[in-house]
């Protein structure tokens, strides 16, 4: 038997890379998975695979960003398979026009006409937009799925955060910004409801590829673009992650049977990026 057998597990950004691998691991360890996802048949692809490998799970349309949205998404779920026990908020993701085109500012680029976006010219819708799709989109779930956990008090939410929060990348100043607040509120959210039996933790993946990001990773023949080879110089590992990799950093943190008193962390999952100094 499973120790997460019977567990409501519900998973935000749960048809994208991450998040199925993150649905189907559950599901085969016995839990009841909700997958959530903005586009509803990305969820039910995920969902497919995993009734067709004999387990459980239901795709559910969720915008993350708005609060109707998940209270409805909490009693869908509610009604089939009762209160969710672990929450995993995995919705998130950058934006190009929160992103500039160049690391370095340069003299030339404060030219008015320039087609370069600058950070004088990063747009501000674009940069609200990243920032509310990874900071807003972890604590609305919070509120939302946390509510019942506190008041069986006992749960587990996880959230992701990424390498940025804790060295922002050249050229990301919305993204880095927003899972540096993933963190930081992963940390204060641990203790704020550590007397209500809720752990909260983060996992804070170094470079995956993943649908979002393989056109700035990889070349048309799946070659290494330079953003690519600048990473993979300052990871130890000399490669990008696999999904697999992060599956036991994820079960070791939503089993209280493993991690019962690991509360407030944020575990990089790098190849030893963080470890790095490039010297």
């Amino acid at each position: 038997m499973s120790r997460l057998d019977d567990k409501v597990v519900v998973i935000t950004g749960g048809g994208g890379v991450l998040g199925s691998f993150f649905a189907k691991e559950l599901a085969s360890n016995g839990a009841k998975v909700a997958v959530l996802d903005l586009r509803l048949e990305a969820a039910e692809e995920v969902v497919s695979e995993i009734v067709k490998m004999g387990n459980k799970a239901i795709a559910v349309a969720c915008n993350v960003l708005d609060k109707e949205s998940v209270i409805n998404a909490e009693k869908q779920i509610f009604d089939t398979y009762g209160a969710c026990d672990i929450l995993i908020n995995g919705a998130g993701g950058n934006h190009p026009k929160g992103t500039t085109d160049k690391e370095y500012m340069e003299p030339e680029d404060l030219i008015g006409d320039n087609d370069v976006m600058s950070f004088f010219n990063l747009d501000d819708k674009g940069i609200e937009f990243v920032f509310n799709l990874n900071f807003m989109g972890t604590l609305i779930p919070s509120q939302v799925f946390g509510k019942r956990m506190a008041m069986k008090k006992d749960g587990v939410i996880l959230n992701i955060s990424s390498m940025c929060a804790f060295s922002p990348l050249t050229k990301i100043p919305a993204y880095s910004g927003a899972k540096a607040a993933v963190s930081n509120f992963t940390r204060w959210l641990s203790v704020h409801m550590s007397k209500m039996g809720i752990r909260v933790n983060a996992i804070a993946p170094g470079f995956f590829v993943t649908n979002q990001n393989k056109k700035l990773l990889l070349n048309e023949d799946g070659s290494y673009t330079d953003r690519s080879k600048k990473i993979l110089s300052q990871t130890p590992m000399d490669r990008f992650g696999e999904p697999e990799e992060l599956l036991g950093t994820l079960l070791w943190l939503v089993d209280n049977k493993t991690s019962g008193f690991v509360n407030g962390i944020i575990v990089p999952v790098d190849g030893g990026f963080s470890a790095y100094s490039g010297v």
